[in-house]
């Protein structure tokens, strides 16, 4: 019989998996381009026949149900909840921002990677009491400092790599006229 830990990492990344997948097809959707469209300009969106608040509040449930269920897998696994565990700053704020500003923002791999980072430095440096904190801070500094776009935005500018790319571009007529027209030119 498998012991609990087993199936609740099972659990746990099939969470992962499935929030990925609805970030993704979200992001690719036309709600996607609606977004990309509201964030740029509320009006110029909302001139272009973009039902801004409904497409916010769309947006608000698909994060609130995906929130509610990541919070209560995790705290299922805690034998007891206080305020104090499920508001503490450390926990639900400071890390959150220090996984999203080291991996990098506005990319769906950055907070992965923000995340293997974080996990990494904490299994690491976590017997050091304070030094533990302050070398999160130092580490955090130097990714702004030498890459303001996070680790994976380093990685793109280097490499190019995309594993989720949501980019969007236009193709002007067919195929073969494309072709034709760069071969004899």
């Amino acid at each position: 019989m498998p012991r609990a830990g087993f199936i609740e990492y099972w659990i746990a990344l099939a969470l992962v998996v499935a929030v990925l997948a609805l970030i993704v097809l979200l992001l690719r959707s036309r709600y996607g381009l609606a977004l990309k469209a509201i964030r740029d300009s509320e009006l110029a969106a909302a001139c272009n026949g973009i039902d801004v608040l409904r497409t916010k509040v769309l947006v608000y449930i698909i994060t609130a149900a995906a929130t509610a269920m990541v919070g209560a897998f995790i705290f299922l696994q805690r034998l007891r909840i206080s305020p104090d565990a499920a508001f503490s700053v450390n926990d639900w704020t400071a890390f959150v921002i220090f996984i999203t500003v080291i991996g990098g923002i506005g990319r769906i791999e950055g907070p992965i990677v923000g995340t293997i980072v974080f996990f990494a430095l904490r299994q690491t440096l976590a017997d050091l009491g304070t030094i533990y904190l302050l070398t999160l801070g130092v580490v955090a500094i130097m990714v702004m400092l030498i890459a303001p776009k996070g680790i994976w935005g380093l990685i793109v500018e280097s490499f190019g790599w995309q594993v989720f790319p949501l980019e969007r571009s236009v193709i002007l007529g067919d195929r073969r006229g494309v072709s034709e027209q760069k071969s004899g030119g």
